[in-house]
């Protein structure tokens, strides 16, 4: 039997309106009006169930409303700024999932290789910074390219030479290789007879002479020769990055490896407190804590400390990095099969049972785990830690995420969609160029088949995240996104890396932002437009859905929004 709600009598309902009048009932509530108001804009949202918007009102910071223009005028008020957009394209601010701010921020404060394009141009570089730093003290810099130095990327130690025998010349690549020059070598008595150190190799000629390349932990024999950052030198580097960063419209970072000493305490977490303090820190801002590898679990109390001071300071330090190999073209990245023409797999650092160990205590502490992972090797000893955890104590919100991932075995694609971790691919490094071309030498056809495979990964179930591993490639958004679409360098002319592996737009957008901030665990507050999130956004100079895809890389951010606050660009004379 149907059942309907009974109807009053018309002269009881005219009572009962009558009697609540009498005793004063309280009027609707007023909405709230909005500070400021982007209309006649394209924007883009991020959020599946409303992707497309024509204005979106913001207030304290945040965002009050987003939907068609008439709708959104309504939260429009007396003392309402209202800024017509002219149609111009309009999005959630980008993310970086993998970043290096202090190391980014050092490296171009010292010695910076970056713009150099060929050895004379390093050679130049270094000796205008050995001319303009008087003294006899260590000259240090990063941002040299592997592929400058065939076959095996390994740099030699007679150009640094050329330039100065009597000063240590000591320069960074990846974090993973030095090149040095022979005073360096002599100063920290580097000779043929110093053996190798535990997950490390000093690079030699034939005969065992040294040759200028340190990898892994050999690159800590120099440590002593460079010298430390101070306070100021690391704010400087941090501030540096927000402005770089907040110019490429990026308003969340994850800084994928925080060093801290022993004991717990860490002189960039103050550096970033003291940024913060000052008004400076213009982003979301998550850190990892680097795992020492060399210690047990011993060392969990310090980190438990770390990320407790950091929540105290008003930051966030809840996750922990640990590097599991090298890289490719040295041939220390852990390979299931050996390196081709070679009986060589390269090694993982830290042990699996070590690994799993470390994972199953973070897990149970809701921390989150972060895996640096080059080899298919390593790639699948993460996902067996991450898996062995879960066995171990359950599921927990700990969203674990791995980075580079240069091979994916085919068996272990899958996986990241069933335990739910995160893929943190930098999109950028996904085409055929010179540092490609050694690694498909060292790893042969066959495996050059599962080199950065995004797309079969979103294909099973996964969730990508993108990160630029800023400083090693550029931070650039838009020249990741037009890689991701066309496995082509941006102004390249060589064939596709893995045409297969292509995502489109909509899923590279979702992973520079949406996912950026669900890694973070701030998908609720940041990565997409909707009504209550922080008024992180972006306005750029064309609609990235109507511009030829291999014109991306040359878009434009002309404004950037944090927390509703313009840190990159003005408004006037934006919206005229």
């Amino acid at each position: 039997m149907n059942r309907t709600t009974p109807r009053l009598p018309k002269t009881r309902l005219l009572l009962a309106g009558a009697a609540l009048l009498a005793i004063g009932a309280a009027p609707a509530p007023t909405a709230p009006t909005a500070d400021l108001i982007l209309t006649n804009a394209r924007i883009y949202t991020v959020e599946t169930g409303q992707p497309w918007a024509e204005a979106v009102a913001i207030k304290d910071g945040k965002i009050l409303a987003v939907g068609s223009a008439a709708d959104v005028a309504r939260r429009k008020g007396t003392a309402t700024r209202v800024v017509d957009l002219g149609g111009r394209f309009v999005m959630p601010a980008f993310g970086d999932a993998h970043a290096h701010p202090i190391f980014g921020g050092m490296s171009h404060a010292r010695c910076s290789l970056h713009a150099g394009k060929t050895l004379d141009d390093y050679r130049r570089i270094i000796a205008d910074c050995v001319a303009k730093t008087p003294g006899t003290g260590t000259i240090f810099g990063s941002g040299w390219n592997q592929s400058l130095f065939p076959p095996k990327g390994i740099p030699n130690k007679e150009l640094l030479d050329s330039v100065s025998k009597d000063r240590a010349l000591i320069f960074e690549s990846d974090g993973h290789t030095l090149w040095v020059n022979s005073k360096a070598l002599e100063l920290a008595k580097i000779t043929r007879d110093t053996p190798d150190p535990k997950n490390g190799t000093i690079d030699r000629d034939a005969s065992g002479e040294p040759v200028g390349a340190l990898e892994e932990s050999a690159m800590a024999l120099v440590e002593p020769l460079v010298p430390p950052p101070t306070a100021k030198d690391l704010e400087g580097a941090i501030t540096y990055t927000v402005t770089l960063f907040n110019s490429l419209g990026i308003t969340s970072w994850h800084d994928a490896s925080v060093e801290w000493d022993k004991g717990g305490t860490s002189k960039a977490l103050d550096a970033y407190k003291a940024v913060k303090d000052r008004g400076a820190l213009t982003a979301h801002t998550v850190m990892d804590l680097h795992w020492n590898n060399d210690r047990g679990l011993d060392q969990m109390p310090d980190i438990v400390k770390l990320s407790a001071r950091a929540r105290e300071i008003g930051l966030t330090a809840n996750g922990v990095k640990f590097f599991i190999d090298g890289v490719i073209p040295q041939q220390t990245a852990a390979m299931l099969a050996p390196y081709e023409g070679t009986d060589v797999k390269g090694a993982t650092q830290i042990t699996p049972d070590a690994l799993a160990a470390a994972v199953a205590q973070l897990d149970a502490r809701n921390m989150q785990s972060h895996f640096h992972a080059i080899g298919d090797a390593g790639v699948r000893q993460a996902l067996d830690a991450v898996e062995s955890a879960r066995r171990s104590g359950g599921a927990h919100d700990t969203r674990p995420m791995i980075s580079h991932m240069n091979v994916i075995d085919p068996a272990d694609q899958p996986r990241f969609g069933k335990l739910d971790v995160t893929a943190i691919f930098q999109p950028l490094w996904a085409c055929n160029e010179a540092y490609m071309d050694l690694a498909i030498e060292r790893i042969g056809p066959k495996r050059a088949t599962y080199i950065y495979p995004s797309g079969s990964v979103l294909r099973f179930g996964g969730r990508l995240a993108y990160g630029a591993d800023w400083s090693v490639a550029s931070a650039n958004p838009m020249e990741g996104i037009e890689v991701a679409l066309t496995r082509v360098a941006p102004e390249g002319d060589r064939p596709p890396l893995g045409a297969g592996e292509r995502i489109t737009l909509a899923q590279a957008l979702r992973a520079y932002t949406l996912n950026v901030a669900y890694v973070n665990h701030l998908d609720k507050q940041t990565g997409s437009l909707a009504p209550g999130k922080s008024a992180d956004i972006i306005v750029l100079d064309r609609n990235l859905f109507e511009t030829p895809v291999r014109q991306i890389h040359s878009t434009k951010v002309l404004l950037t929004l944090f927390q509703g606050r313009e840190v990159f660009g003005k408004l006037q004379p934006l919206g005229r």
